[in-house]
């Protein structure tokens, strides 16, 4: 039998998610999205500072939802078709989706480390992270059009905000591959790495953000999110309401004591369930 999965390791303040199946691109089938769930559970209760997302090997981060007969997930896709009943098929978008979701709502940054092919699923799990490096070889496709599918994970959603409307309707309904020049014109992605080097170069962006004050990053982290679905004067209350909250902590004592001895801050950690 196959031995695959997504795995967690930790190092420091850094969670590092990889998606293991290299053998099948890295796509998604009920056991990967059983894995992720564990994982992400774990984080949930001992929580990073930074989540790093990459695939395994060096061909794809996740080429999306693995559409072979043996994946029990397909079933409910066939049954939505045959019988003309949408019920299997909400169902079913709604299971895999909540698991993006969690996964996107954990409050610590989330990077994704495109290593490769990055296509259906795959691309839209990388749209909705806050952050994303891609190897100067990675393709992003939003590839599910071409099977009479859309983008159902939450990626029109995660992509229009991320890019704007008129180039997620370019990059959706075309299904084109995206290499990582244009991805880094569009905003698709932060930065482009040396080649075979997306997991490093996410590596040093997350620990140059673990060395900040995880309750400040936290906190200014929920604004970000929340901002698209606010008015400004809304946005605003909520940041004087999390700056005030953030201030409240006392976590910047520690941060205002060490500048003024000149000394790099030792922040406490998140607080675990």
């Amino acid at each position: 039998m196959e031995n695959y999965g997504v795995h967690l390791r930790r190092q420091g303040h850094i969670a590092i998610i990889t998606l293991d199946r290299p053998a099948k691109q890295n796509t998604f089938d009920q056991h990967m999205w059983d894995c992720m769930d564990s994982v992400i559970a774990e984080l949930a209760c001992s929580l990073p500072r930074v989540v790093v997302l990459v695939g395994a090997g060096d061909r794809a981060f996740s080429a999306g939802f693995d559409v072979n007969p043996e994946n029990p997930l397909l079933q409910p896709l066939l049954d939505a078709m045959e019988k003309r009943d949408k019920g299997p098929a909400y169902d079913l978008i709604c299971r895999v989706r909540q698991s993006t979701d969690r996964l996107v709502s954990l409050p610590v940054p989330i990077i994704a480390a495109i290593n490769g092919l990055a296509y259906g699923a795959g691309a839209e799990i990388a749209s909705r992270c806050d952050l994303r490096v891609m190897d100067p070889e990675a393709v992003i496709c939003f590839s599910e059009v071409r099977l009479g599918l859309m983008p159902d994970h939450g990626g029109v959603v995660g992509l229009t905000r991320l890019v704007g409307a008129s180039r997620a309707a370019d990059l959706i309904c075309t299904a084109r591959n995206v290499g990582a020049k244009e991805a880094l014109q569009l905003g698709l992605t932060n930065r482009v790495s040396a080649q075979g080097k997306a997991l490093e170069e996410a590596l040093s962006l997350a620990l140059a953000i673990a060395k900040n004050g995880p309750r400040a990053v936290r906190h200014a982290l929920s604004v970000i999110r929340e901002t698209h679905d606010l008015t400004t004067r809304e946005a605003l209350e909520l940041e004087t309401n999390e700056a005030a909250t953030l201030i409240a902590s006392g976590e910047s004592i520690h941060g205002v004591s060490a500048f003024l001895t000149r000394q790099a801050p030792e922040f406490p950690d998140l607080e675990e369930c």
